[in-house]
Order: C-alpha cells, then sequence, then structure tokens
C-alpha cells in the first residue's frame, strides 16, 4: 500500500519538530520595508549604478558605525537582520538592506566633501598668507574670502537638503534663491518632520538590540571553550578540551545566530537540535556557508597583531565588514534552503557535509590559539570574536 503524505512526515522526527516549531510573530514595526524612492530617470542603467554606489555607502557607513563603540552592536545587529531575512526568503539579494537610503546618503555626502574641496583650497592659502605677513592685507583678503564662500556653502546646502537632499539637487545653481522665496515657519516644520521620518526608517534602536542579544547568546556558548583555550599555556591538558569545544561549538553559532535573527527570539540560541535536523536536509549548503564562515575570518587575525592608530580603525573595521557580510549571507541561503527542503538528503551527502568542514574548523581553531601569542590584546583578545561577535579588529569601549 503506497505511504501517503503525513505517514512519510511522521517517519521524520526531526524534520516534523522543524516545521511545528512556534514562531513567535514579530511585531509589525519589525518588518517596515524600506521607504519607496522616486523612479530612476535613468532607467535600468541609472538604478544599477544608484544601487552599486548604495552598496559602497552602506559599507562605508557600517564602518563608521563599528569605530564607535555603541555603534560596533548597530553593526552587528545589521548583519544578523541581513542573515535574518535571507533565511526568511531564501534570497541573497534580500539582505542588503537599505541600499537606496544608503545611495541617499552617500549622495549627500560625497556632494558636501566636494563643496568643502574649495574652502579647503582657500584656507591653505589664508594660512600661508598668515606665516608670510601675519594681520597683513593679503592674509585679510583670504581670511574673509573664506568666511564669505563659508555662508554661500552652508546656504546653498541647506537649499540643495530642503529640497529633497539628492546629489542632483546640490548642481542647482539657484538653491539660494529658492531657500530666500520659501523661507517660511512651514517649510522648517516640513524639513524637521521629514528628518525624523528619515531618522526613525534607520531602525537603529533595532539593530542596536538585536546586535546586543546576537552578541550576547553566541557569547555564551563561546566563553567556556575560550576560557578552556585561554589556559593552554599554564594547562595544555585544558587547552586541548577547550579546543575541542571550540571546534564543536562554532558548527553550530553561526547558525544558531542565523535562526535567532530569522525568529527575532533570544530561546533560539538553544534550539541546536533543530539546526541538525536543516542541516540533514542542506548538508553541502550548509558546508559550504560555514567553510567560507570560518575562512574569511582566518586571514584577519593578521590586522590584530598590531594595533593601529585611533583615526584609521574606519580602514579596518571596512576590511573586516567586507569579508564577514557575504559569510553572514550564506550563512542564512543555506539556513533558508534545510528549512525548506522536506526530505532528509542521503546519507552520503550528510557525511561528505561533515568531512568538508572538518579542515576548516581544525584551521580556524589553530588560528583562534595561535592569536593568544601575536595578538595585540593577548589572552583578552582571545574574546574577541570577529567571525561571531562584533565585526571590528579591536573591541573599545571608550
Amino acid at each position: 500500500m503506497p505511504r501517503t503524505l503525513p505517514d512519510a512526515i511522521a517517519d521524520d522526527e526531526p524534520m516534523l519538530a522543524e516545521l511545528a516549531d512556534p514562531v513567535e510573530e514579530i511585531p509589525e514595526a519589525e518588518w517596515v520595508s524600506e521607504p519607496e524612492t522616486a523612479p530612476n530617470r535613468f532607467g535600468l542603467v541609472g538604478r544599477v549604478a544608484e544601487w552599486g554606489f548604495g552598496v559602497v555607502a552602506l559599507f562605508v557607513g557600517l564602518a563608521v558605525l563599528a569605530a564607535i563603540p555603541v555603534g560596533q552592536f548597530v553593526a552587528l545587529g545589521y548583519l544578523l537582520e541581513a542573515s535574518g531575512r535571507v533565511a526568511r526568503s531564501g534570497r541573497l539579494r534580500d539582505g542588503f538592506i537599505g541600499v537606496r537610503n544608503a545611495a541617499h546618503f552617500g549622495g549627500i555626502a560625497l556632494a558636501l566633501f566636494l563643496m568643502w574641496l574649495p574652502l579647503y583650497y582657500l584656507a591653505l592659502q589664508g594660512e600661508a598668507a598668515q606665516i608670510i605677513d601675519p594681520n597683513g592685507r593679503v592674509a585679510r583678503q583670504w581670511q574673509g574670502w573664506l568666511i564669505g564662500l563659508c555662508c554661500l556653502a552652508a546656504l546653498h546646502s541647506a537649499g540643495a537638503l530642503l529640497c529633497g537632499g539628492r546629489f542632483r539637487h546640490f548642481l542647482n545653481p539657484l538653491n539660494i534663491a529658492w531657500l530666500v522665496v520659501r523661507a517660511k515657519p512651514a517649510l522648517y516644520t516640513e524639513a524637521r518632520d521629514r528628518l525624523w521620518e528619515t531618522v526613525v526608517a534607520l531602525r537603529l534602536p533595532h539593530y542596536f538590540w538585536l546586535g546586543v542579544r546576537g552578541f550576547a547568546g553566541a557569547f555564551l556558548w563561546l566563553a567556556i571553550p575560550l576560557l578552556l583555550l585561554a589556559q593552554g599555556h599554564r594547562a595544555p591538558a585544558v587547552g586541548v578540551l577547550g579546543a575541542m569545544l571550540l571546534a564543536v561549538v562554532v558548527l553550530y553559532v553561526p547558525f544558531l545566530q542565523v535562526r535567532f535573527a530569522r525568529d527575532n527570539r533570544l530561546r533560539a540560541f538553544r534550539e541546536f537540535s533543530q539546526v541538525r535536523a536543516a542541516y540533514r536536509r542542506a548538508p553541502l549548503a550548509f558546508a559550504l556557508a560555514l567553510t567560507v564562515h570560518l575562512l574569511f575570518a582566518v586571514p584577519l587575525y593578521i590586522l590584530k597583531i598590531e594595533v593601529i592608530p585611533r583615526d584609521l580603525v574606519f580602514l579596518e573595521g571596512l576590511l573586516f565588514l567586507l569579508f564577514i557580510f557575504p559569510a553572514r549571507l550564506l550563512g542564512g541561503w543555506a539556513y533558508a534552503r534545510g528549512s525548506r527542503r522536506i526530505p532528509r538528503r542521503i546519507w552520503v551527502s550528510r557525511w561528505f557535509g561533515r568531512l568538508a568542514v572538518v579542515p576548516a574548523v581544525l584551521l580556524y581553531v589553530a588560528v583562534v590559539f595561535l592569536s593568544l601569542h601575536i595578538g595585540w590584546k593577548g589572552v583578552s583578545g582571545l574574546y574577541e570574536q570577529h567571525a561571531f561577535l562584533l565585526p571590528v579588529p579591536f573591541v573599545t569601549w571608550n
């Protein structure tokens, strides 16, 4: 007698547990989509160019946040949200959150930078004239030109921002005239409301809270293995035990974080059996995602050997994000495949996936142990696991 679908599902207990797993309804505020933008006048080429520029601006903005103590949790929250959205939809493109908004802010930053260049030139000339002839006529002239041009640039920028803040608005030579004509109390009220709506649309508190909880959940899994591994130079047996535990933990932590971000539930960090069930249905995808996740984190330990000037932390943070972001997207993609497939893969695929990740896991654990002796912070730097925690070279709190 042929088996029915309910009978087939009943035979697969892990898969049934996964499908029957209750998911709390995420508040409506968590699902707010990006605000609609005006259609691009240049068609497909313009949209592609805007999207590419938005990606660059997005990573630059995240790198700036990662250089700030509180912003580090916002950057981590963004990475988790990106992997969670991919895990919900199965599409990698859904992980690029806020690209259009980033292009808007990036255009403003680029326009202001270009306007700052002539001011910088005038400031240099005025400083040189002041050195040659302090309080002389030429120095006073350069200073006057600088002050006048600063006032014009400020008014021009204000008009461009009030017109919409697009890059093309900064190219309009009539911004000051428009600002004079429209200078009314209603203009201030409208600008204030638009600024507030823009800030709210960034959802920074959501990303911060998501990053804090994602950090706490992953750190609880990593704390004991890292603590034991840190004692390896004093008690080799304890260090070996810590390395073995770390090798096991890193198999689950990336996907536990994906599950947490997907469902927005902190207790998802305890549901490793559901992660195992998802792995059985997409072992090769899980193996690929975990291998990329660990291997992309290994080269970044080179940047943790020597501390760099505080002003350059932004550049290292940018490089860290460029390596970690693709790994997060792949983790979400792999989990989406494992969550949607009904039958488990054959045992050959499952065992091949397990064996395939062994070299990457061993290499990662070896590099983590080596970082104890070559890292700038020594033992304390062992707990700065950028692959799973804050995506920065050095954690700063001041």
